[in-house]
């Protein structure tokens, strides 16, 4: 994969990037196209704990065998799927969104009041763990989906402000910088036309990054119960529902599991290889 005439990504980053489509697709397809709801909870006692690759007594077929409540782990897993990817995705473009905006004007002040408000508050939050400010958030929020993707947004956005704030400070030296404004354009639009255009990369980069960060991070708030409530399922609270079934039935969380990090691992792949990209562009040309 390339964009426009840059540096393409190397051969890790574009398998990484067909994995992930590849499963956003089957998350959003095998639940639709099942033809029994993943959520029902149906012959217990026929379909329970069926190993992979087999069939229960009432003849279906299970191609990675079934839950303690009989229900089939493929198709919940891909279900789960949805909303963790979900999570992540949105999660970390929240904290995107909020730590460029914070990081742009942070940049743009560099040395002012709102830099060292900006700047100070960011040096507050990233001297505390992460996890420990989740936790504190669905403490004080009742859990699910929003919950979790406002604690993602307002505890994800520092490292991300930081990256902006120094990108936005060399940028705003930048000859064509002080041509616009000779030409009468205000502040805020030099800065939301050509500042914040050209400052983005080191952005983007970090919010790949932050995507398997924040599956991970809801994947252990459900498993500690304190995010997705089942029965909605997510990876985390289905890897919970199966850890005391380890010695009898090993699929049922070694499934979600694998199918967590795997994701974890395609979006940290590339994720460095649009970093490598970004660096490949500004490397000099040499004659």
């Amino acid at each position: 994969m390339t964009h426009g005439d840059g540096v393409p990504l190397g051969r890790s980053g574009r398998l990484a990037a067909w994995a992930l489509v590849v499963i956003a697709l089957a998350v959003v397809l095998v639940p639709t196209l099942a033809s029994q709801d993943p959520l029902a909870i149906r012959d217990v006692l026929a379909r329970r704990l069926v190993p992979p690759l087999h069939r229960d007594a009432m003849g279906d077929w299970h191609l990675l065998g079934t839950d303690r409540f009989g229900r089939d782990l493929f198709v919940r897993m891909m279900l789960a799927g949805r909303l963790s990817l979900l999570v992540g995705v949105i999660g970390s473009g929240l904290s995107g969104v909020v730590g460029t905006a914070l990081g742009a004007v942070a940049g743009w002040d560099a040395g002012g009041l709102m830099d060292r408000v900006i700047t100070g508050v960011a040096d507050v939050l990233l001297a505390l763990p992460r996890l420990v400010l989740l936790l504190v958030g669905v403490a004080l929020w009742p859990p699910g989906v929003t919950t979790i993707l406002a604690v993602l947004a307002l505890t994800g956005w520092m490292g991300v402000a930081r990256l902006v704030r120094a990108e936005v400070h060399t940028v705003r030296e930048r000859p064509f910088v002080p041509a616009a404004q000779a030409l009468g354009a205000t502040p805020a639009r030099v800065l939301l036309r050509h500042v914040i255009p050209n400052s983005l990369g080191p952005a983007l980069v970090a919010t790949t990054l932050g995507v398997g960060g924040a599956i991970l991070l809801e994947s252990g708030l459900s498993f500690l119960g304190l995010g997705i409530q089942p029965p909605a399922p997510s990876w985390g609270n289905m890897i919970a529902g199966g850890r005391d079934l380890l010695v009898v039935a090993p699929w049922v969380s070694l499934a979600p599991g694998l199918a967590l990090v795997v994701t974890v691992l395609c979006t940290t792949v590339l994720g460095d290889a649009w970093r490598d990209r970004l660096a490949g562009e500004r490397e000099p040309v040499r004659r």
